[in-house]
């Protein structure tokens, strides 16, 4: 039970961290943060874990976490804000694949001890990397377009947990669908495959409705300097 009971706080923590970062920097720490939990889930997912008695790789917290902040900032800047954010986790992503791509190139010195580690991180396969990105702008792009359409149909503040909860459970699945569908095509049968597909996508959403009360304690944030500029991106 020790993975089940720490993975828990563990997703506690990274969304008390999405709170705590919206917080101390408001806007702008929502948009670093998008870019933070594009790097760091893509590190995360190399590990594997026994959970629930089935395998499953980490990186679905901190991934749930990204779908949250452009729900926040969808909610509290407007559409417009929410697509650049995303716009700035798929550059965040190419860049760090690209250029750790181009640190693994350099030959390594005598004393060195970290090129091995190091291909072991970054040295993915191009049908992981490329499966990768396209589960990102895919499903992200997705989410911000179904959380604006659901705004228009339950515009309360009460209502929040539908546009959070809608968007992201079906922006996950696609999510989910595409990245181990070009990730994994002809490496397992369909049947594991099936198996990945539907564990994979259950402890995403899982974690994402968990983090549902966090997002209604951002929405309670109050910040000065940005009462005007909420206004007029909501009006876009």
């Amino acid at each position: 039970m020790f993975n089940e009971i720490f993975g828990l706080i563990f997703v506690l923590i990274n969304f008390g961290l999405v709170l705590l970062m919206y917080r101390m920097f408001g806007k702008t720490g929502l948009f670093v943060w998008v870019g933070f939990s594009t790097v760091l889930c893509n590190l995360q997912v190399i590990k594997s874990i026994e959970i629930f008695g089935v395998t499953a790789t980490l990186g679905n917290a901190m991934y749930a976490t990204s779908f949250l902040v452009t729900d926040i900032i969808n909610e509290r800047y407007g559409k417009k804000e929410a697509k650049k954010a995303v716009w700035l986790g798929l550059f965040t992503l190419i860049a760090m694949t690209l250029i750790m791509q181009m640190v693994l190139v350099f030959q390594p010195g005598a004393e060195d001890i970290s090129q091995s580690s190091l291909e072991n991180i970054f040295g993915l396969l191009p049908q992981l990397a490329i499966a990768s990105l396209a589960a990102y702008i895919t499903s992200q792009y997705t989410d911000v377009l179904i959380f604006s359409a659901l705004r228009k149909r339950f515009p309360k503040d009460s209502q929040f947990w539908i546009r959070n909860n809608g968007s992201t459970l079906i922006s996950q699945l696609l999510d989910t669908f595409v990245f181990t569908s070009i990730g994994f095509w002809g490496i397992y049968s369909l049947n594991v495959w099936f198996q990945i597909f539907i564990t994979t996508y259950i402890l995403k959403a899982v974690i994402s409705i968990i983090g549902t009360p966090f997002g209604y304690a951002a929405k309670r944030f109050k910040f000065a300097d940005e009462n005007d500029e909420q206004e007029q991106q909501k009006a876009i």
